[in-house]
């Protein structure tokens, strides 16, 4: 459907597109799907809108590599280190001290809190130390004794434990806690909210706790003056002498849609996601689904599989659907082929889909969901060819989980579309013949992970790597191509590619340097406009491969990858999320045919899986017919030093009104990216047009853009102004 002339005329293209000839396969939406991971700030304090680190109280864990011979992190116990991390989380939390933060740790507190006592003359002495909570877990123990080295006359002042956060004030000034406790003596305790620099502007609420495991919810209300963006501090204190125990504490702003974040929301669902992944990503491969179910303050908390941290279950399975369907979204489930079995996996799919009269049903009933969710992808297992992976294993013993998985879930429900751990960056992988030549026909789709760049330092060529990326695309339709031939060999009549994890993936290596070629904050990476651009050309390539390739979920949805960003409690979007909506546009529309004259580029080193480069139009086009009858034309200027490019689009077989629509998302430079300060420097941007005669466009096309024009047809409906 795309036929390139390559020219050496700078600065000028032209682009014929022919409606008359049009594809047999119309655009699939779910190539616009995203994914998501019980990994870093992804789904807590990113989707999830709990508010508290460390929220249950529990044994943090600090990663020391992921290189455990059965697979997973291993734990950090050297105290260099971990003090190493815990000062980077407070930069990263903008932490007004963290080396309170440490001598906490150090002492007793669980990670993230610190023990809190008035000043001036009313001292007392707080003293934390693990316990363990009413489901055998480590708990917090509190004790508040007057100071003793305080001579002064007056009442004892208030002690116990405290966190600074940030809040959503921008959105709500209400906030739900939930705390469970017990007190040796029965006590009252006060929870508050205060900002740190103007501790005046406060809230609090007293509640009583007794010898027995309590939970009390409520409510905090700041005033309307609150600062927005200030720093502020939840406490639990005490102002007598006590002695208490605290299991969890949970904080959500009053807002939150069914424990998540209504900006994730609300940004997801105006973007028309419509295939959401979970729950990894690697960290599926360690993740036991009965964990995340039923009464969430009886669930436990774990150490994360595969990531730094701890995984709290406050985001299971329930929550996961419940969210899908706050977006709009299909959900599809990763199992866990690492170390789950095929059994747990089966019972998972009967929870999600089996009538309330059978084993799991009944549960999922009993947990207040009567009706079936309906899941119908299910994918086994996620790199399990890694040794990063938990419970990792070989080609042939690929085969012999997916084997065992598939006959599992299919005797639960026949109808699902079940999904084969594939080689991920080398589609054409021994891996991935082995288990085509091994499971035949009964394997339906393979999947495939877009993670490559290698390893880049301060002397790599910054166009070459940005040009690598760029033209990726054009060797992964080849390598594509030719997977497919091997499906069919194998006896399968309508193979598929499920692409379910990618993003730019070079790593920096090393110290920058004066005058160095390339600086971390100079490189392609996913909050840049350059995974937008990435992004849409790997679309725009699927597309170009008709039925094959079945679906696509992006890296993610929150604070890893390309999507969105949650800092301090503020969500905006990066450049690639704003292309995934632009991109949705085109979902079930027909491609038709595209003649295209530009000039190339070409790279001379190779980039991890990205091999040298020839001929790479500096233009990537799309252009499908929509189902309401507009022709949407997309157009990526990726060229990394070619400048703007006039480009002439005549169009054939197609009608065009005289008006028509440019949207235009683009970056001054391919690392060009939104932050918190500048939410909107990228962001979508709407022109009108006029077209000349013999229905032709002449647009200039400014780097490190995509552009998507609308023409609508002569006489429809669609073709009046707005």
């Amino acid at each position: 459907m795309l036929q390139h002339e390559p020219i050496a005329v700078p600065g000028e293209a032209r682009l014929i597109v022919d409606t008359r000839v049009r594809a047999t396969h119309t655009v699939n939406p779910w190539l616009y799907g995203k994914f998501c991971e019980h990994l870093g700030a992804n789904i807590y304090h990113g989707m999830e809108a709990q508010i508290l680190l460390n929220c249950t109280l529990a044994s943090w864990r600090f990663a020391a590599g992921d290189d455990h011979p059965d697979g997973g992190v291993r734990a950090e116990s050297d105290r260099h280190r971990f003090t190493e991390r815990i000062m980077a989380y407070g930069r990263r939390q903008a932490w007004p001290d963290p080396d309170r933060i440490v001598e906490a740790y150090l002492h007793g507190s669980a990670f993230a809190w610190y023990p809190v006592s008035d000043a001036d003359d009313r001292l007392v002495t707080v003293q934390l130390s693990p316990d363990i909570g009413p489901h055998g877990e480590r708990a917090q123990r509190v004790e508040v004794h007057p100071d003793l080295s305080n001579a002064s006359p007056g009442p004892v002042g208030s002690g116990g434990i405290g966190q600074w956060v940030y809040l959503p004030l921008h959105r709500t000034k209400t906030f739900q806690y939930r705390l469970v406790g017990r007190a040796i003596i029965p006590c009252e305790i006060e929870l508050c909210l205060k900002a740190v620099d103007s501790p005046e502007i406060a809230t609090s609420t007293r509640i009583s706790l007794g010898s027995d495991w309590h939970t009390v919810p409520g409510l905090l209300t700041l005033p309307d003056d609150a600062p927005a963006e200030a720093l502020y501090q939840f406490s639990a204190t005490s102002a007598a002498p006590a002695h208490f125990v605290l299991d969890r504490m949970l904080l959500y702003p009053s807002d939150h849609v069914g424990g998540a974040d209504p900006d994730v929301i609300r940004m997801l669902r105006e973007a028309h996601l419509p295939l959401l992944r979970w729950p990894g990503g690697n960290f599926s491969s360690g993740y036991h689904w009965r964990d995340g179910v039923g009464p969430i303050d009886a669930r436990p908390t774990r150490p994360n599989p595969a990531w730094e941290g701890l995984e709290f279950n406050l985001f299971g399975t329930d929550e996961f659907i419940a969210f899908c369907r706050a977006v709009g979204c299909e959900p599809m489930i990763c199992v866990n082929a690492g170390d789950g079995t095929p059994d747990e996996a089966a019972a998972w799919l009967e929870y999600c889909n089996g009538g309330p009269e059978t084993p799991m049903g009944a549960l999922r009933a009993a947990n207040g969901h009567p009706e079936p969710y309906g899941v119908r992808y299910w994918e086994i297992g996620n790199e399990i060819y890694g040794r990063w992976q938990v419970g990792w294993t070989t080609a042939a013993g690929n085969v012999d989980r997916y084997e065992r998985f598939r006959q599992a879930l299919l005797s639960v429900d026949p109808t699902v579309q079940l999904l084969g751990c594939g080689y991920g960056n080398e589609p054409n992988s021994d891996w991935n013949h082995t288990l085509i030549e091994n499971a035949g026909t009964r394997l339906r789709c393979i999947t495939d992970h877009i993670l490559t760049g290698g390893s880049v330092n301060a002397d790599t060529d910054p166009v070459e790597l940005y040009h690598a990326f760029m033209g990726y695309p054009s060797v992964l339709e080849g390598r594509y191509r030719a997977l497919e031939t091997t499906m069919r060999r194998a006896g399968l009549v309508e193979p598929h590619l499920a692409i379910t994890e990618l993003q730019l993936f070079a790593h920096f290596q090393g110290e920058g340097k004066p005058g160095g070629r390339l600086t971390p904050a100079t490189m392609p990476r996913p909050d840049t406009i350059a995974e937008a651009l990435s992004l849409t050309t790997i679309v725009n390539t699927c597309i170009r491969l008709g039925r094959f390739v079945e679906l696509l979920t992006h890296s993610a949805t929150v604070n890893h990858g390309g999507g969105l960003r949650k800092e301090r409690e503020r969500v905006y979007a990066n450049p690639v999320h704003h292309a995934h909506a632009m991109g949705h546009t085109l979902a079930g529309g027909t491609p038709v045919a595209l003649r295209l004259a530009c000039e190339t580029f070409a790279t001379q080193h190779a980039f991890a899986h990205i091999p040298p480069l020839a001929q790479v139009p500096v233009i990537d086009p799309m252009a499908v017919l929509t189902e309401s009858g507009d022709l949407v034309v997309t157009l990526v200027h990726r060229g990394g030093d070619c400048g703007p490019i006039e480009l002439t689009i005549d169009l054939e077989g197609f009608r065009a009104h005289q008006r028509a629509e440019q949207v235009t998302l683009a970056g001054e430079t391919w690392f060009d990216r939104n932050t918190r300060e500048a939410p909107e420097k990228i962001v979508p941007r709407r022109t009108q047009l006029t077209l000349g005669a013999e229905t032709r466009l002449v647009l200039t096309l400014a780097p490190f853009s995509i552009s998507q024009v609308t023409f609508h047809e002569a006489g429809s409906d669609s073709a009046s102004p707005t």
